[in-house]
């Protein structure tokens, strides 16, 4: 579902990556991107698996995922840069970036978490994030697709949109 949220509104916005960097969503404008905040701790965590698959399956056609972990619900990814990283490579295979963990509600959310809320889910509801996992799919046209996080990333609506907007 196209929101009012588009992807001309988010390209600008920086946030800053795990290493310290600053990147947009702008350096992504001609891929398919699945942005998603997650975290270590949660009962969701397996989701990395499905996520890396995703990366592995579509990358090379113009994917990519960005997690940015989120330790604001229940304190589920309490560790340092270093402890997330190591754990997404380890735990899950993760190739796919990481940025810098992040605020996605209140005051002190992200930028692009601020942005990024406008856009409507499937029951065309917006606002806050209800918890880890929450992914957003943002194509090259500028539509964004957001699905709450009992939605898998390999769920075939997503797979749909990816598909239908990547080179065959």
């Amino acid at each position: 579902m196209t929101s009012e949220a588009t992807l001309s509104d988010l390209r600008s916005i920086p946030f800053t990556t795990a290493d310290g960097g600053t990147a947009t969503l702008g350096d992504y404008a001609d891929r398919v991107v699945l942005v998603v905040n997650v975290a270590s701790r949660c009962g969701l965590a397996p989701q990395y698996e499905q996520l890396e698959e995703l990366q592995r399956t579509y990358g090379d056609r113009g994917f990519i995922v960005l997690g940015f972990p989120c330790n604001q619900f229940m304190g589920q990814e309490p560790g340092s840069m270093d402890e997330i990283l190591e754990y997404c490579s380890t735990t899950w295979g993760v190739t796919f970036p990481i940025q810098e963990k992040v605020k996605v509600n209140g005051n002190g959310a992200a930028p692009v978490y601020k942005a990024l809320k406008r856009a409507k889910d499937l029951e065309g509801k917006k606002g806050p994030i209800i918890w880890n996992f929450e992914k957003f799919l943002l194509t090259p046209s500028g539509e964004v697709h957001r699905f709450r996080p009992n939605i898998t990333p390999d769920d075939p609506a997503i797979i749909a949109i990816i598909e239908a907007n990547l080179p065959r």
